[in-house]
């Protein structure tokens, strides 16, 4: 049986101009991409000694896990204990000969979304490509086949609908990145927007 969250518990988990929820509201921008098994795939490319790819049934052969954790939406929303399940990013990586002079990661998806991490912070942990979400498959508004959750950051940095990882020397920013979003998203510094980052990182 779960242990009640006590609200000392709670204060220390959530970011300064955040409010808790218990839903799990959609947010995206375009229309939820269609999924087809027989012709979705995966890819790992850029600075990697070998691109790497997956059919749907390849994919969701690899070794799957199971992350607890939080999330942060940067419209002031949280919501804690989330149970995702799926592959964690550092079983996927064992997969993977990286080329030394790789230093981020681009997440491209479905509906040309993309969204960039530092390789660091994309390695932890805690990220996962999850397909489950609190005991059912992801709904399709919410990622489904395959969504990146990276709970540290802000949630636009968790894409939806990835389809490829690509490795590169080079930081380009994603799709909210150069529409006036925060380029690293630490909800605990409240890095929302990209007004605030230092101008000589």
């Amino acid at each position: 049986m779960a242990k009640p969250l006590i609200a000392q518990d709670v204060a220390a988990r959530v970011p300064p101009g955040q409010i808790l929820t218990d839903k799990f509201p959609v947010l995206s921008y375009g229309a939820t991409p269609r999924f087809d098994p027989k012709t979705w795939d995966f890819k790992v490319v850029g600075l990697v000694e070998k691109p790497l790819r997956f059919s749907y049934q390849e994919f969701r052969a690899l070794p799957q896990s199971r992350e607890v954790a939080d999330f942060h939406c940067v419209t002031t929303w949280s919501r804690l204990d989330n149970v995702w399940e799926g592959v964690r990013v550092a079983d996927l990586i064992k997969l993977v000969k990286l080329s030394p002079e790789a230093r981020y990661v681009i997440v491209h998806c479905d509906g040309d979304y993309t969204t960039n991490l530092p390789l660091n912070e994309f390695l932890d942990d805690d990220a996962m490509l999850a397909h489950r979400h609190d005991g059912r498959d992801l709904e399709p508004d919410h990622g489904f086949p395959l969504r990146l959750v990276v709970p540290k950051l802000y949630g636009w940095k968790s894409a939806k609908w990835v389809r490829a990882l690509e490795f590169a020397d080079i930081d380009r920013r994603g799709f909210w990145e150069v529409r006036g979003y925060h380029n690293h998203a630490d909800p605990w510094t409240e890095e929302r927007y990209s007004f605030q980052e230092d101008p000589e990182d």
